[in-house]
């Protein structure tokens, strides 16, 4: 991304452009914060939750920092100091990456697969309760649609929306 200013005018949100925006902003605050604080009931944050759950799924219960860190949308260096907090707690370990010499592998342990175990029914009663339970199987479709679309955003600006 450029860090040159471009002399294009900025398109201010008009009106109804700007209640969707704050909804939307509303509604992520609203669910993370619920689904947050009943993870630290178990003793983890959303970003523990996250990088167990996803080691939990992948072959070796292995990942590579820059894979985890990717799919995070962290940078490397947060995920490491992250990582050396989980390592602490005995949730992961680290092991070199024989396909990146400067790399490095994170491997969920047994201490962390039985903490995600722990957790994984009480944080999935969390997301219905915050999040699915209160949507219609209509709202749920169309809300993945729009992450869908917002997900696979690239540096080309979408058409212009007409009214």
């Amino acid at each position: 991304m450029s860090t040159k200013t471009s002399a294009a005018p900025v398109r201010w949100l008009n009106s109804d452009e700007e209640r969707a925006w704050r909804a939307f902003r509303r509604m992520v605050i609203a669910v993370q914060t619920g689904t947050g604080r009943d993870l630290a009931d178990a003793g983890l944050s959303e970003p523990d939750y996250e990088v167990l759950s996803t080691l939990s799924e992948r072959p070796g219960h292995t990942s590579t920092l820059h894979e985890q860190a990717a799919k995070m949308g962290w940078s490397r260096s947060r995920l490491s100091r992250h990582a050396t907090r989980m390592e602490a707690r005995g949730l992961l370990e680290r092991a070199p990456d024989p396909a990146d010499g400067r790399g490095c592998l994170l491997v969920l342990t047994e201490h962390g697969l039985d903490t995600l175990k722990s957790a994984a029914p009480a944080h999935v009663a969390s997301v219905r309760r915050h999040f699915i339970d209160r949507l219609t199987p209509e709202d749920l479709i169309a809300l993945e649609a729009i992450a869908r679309r917002l997900e696979a955003y690239d540096s080309t600006p979408p058409p212009r929306r007409t009214r």
